[in-house]
């Protein structure tokens, strides 16, 4: 099984504890940014969730990604629902579903601003009206410049670990650096669909992009 590599037992530790390995690494001034960071991504909240031990070392990548997903959620506005949209926040994964039963497992019973969070596969934007996080799976590279273009018009937050997906014009792209996974962040996008991303989650970017990309 694929795992991510954590370097040494201070990072693990941190893992454990709730800190992040990112926040470790940057020097953050202490305060109100600092409460925050609990609730970040890239704290790895995964280790809360009922299907992964707690005191795990070695969390899979499949289980760091699904923390990813769940985590956005606290750090994105929509727009305000309609009158008709469901009550629940849905987490869309778009093709082939690569989780398995870990994205299930890391949101099950969890919510978001008092909304619970269910998961769903998708195979096609046709189906994609309900979803507030959509992840795009690596099988549907092929088709990204339609599927992004088709997503203009969604108020879905659009993630990937397509290569290059930020660049693409996607809004969160999941990326490998140093064997760990982080995000990159593309604010353009983000815009056109009326979202708001916290600045909180953009200072633990890996990388901002502040422009429309073109896709394939």
């Amino acid at each position: 099984m694929e795992t991510v590599n954590l370097q040494d037992a201070a990072e693990r530790k941190a893992l454990r504890e709730g800190i992040s390995a990112s926040a470790m690494k940057h020097d953050f001034p202490l305060g109100r940014t600092q409460l925050l960071f609990p609730l970040l991504v890239v704290l790895i909240a995964f280790l809360s969730a009922p299907y992964i031990a707690a005191q795990q070392a070695h969390p899979t990548e499949s289980q760091v990604k699904a923390a990813y997903l769940f985590n956005f959620g606290k750090f994105v506005r929509w727009p305000a629902p309609s009158s008709n949209q469901s009550e629940s926040l849905e987490i869309c994964v778009l093709g082939k579903n690569p989780f398995g039963l870990v994205l299930d497992a890391t949101v099950k019973g969890e919510t978001i601003n008092g909304r619970p969070v269910d998961t769903k596969t998708i195979l096609s934007l046709h189906e994609a009206e309900g979803c507030r996080i959509l992840f795009v799976s690596m099988s549907e590279e092929g088709h990204l410049n339609a599927i992004l273009t088709g997503a203009r018009h969604l108020p879905a937050l659009t993630v990937s670990d397509i290569p290059h997906f930020a660049e693409r014009g996607g809004m969160i792209g999941l990326v490998s650096q140093e064997d760990r996974i982080r995000f990159e962040v593309n604010t353009a996008p983000v815009a056109d669909a009326d979202l708001t991303v916290s600045s909180e989650l953009l200072k633990v970017a890996s990388k901002v992009i502040r422009k429309s990309g073109g896709g394939d």
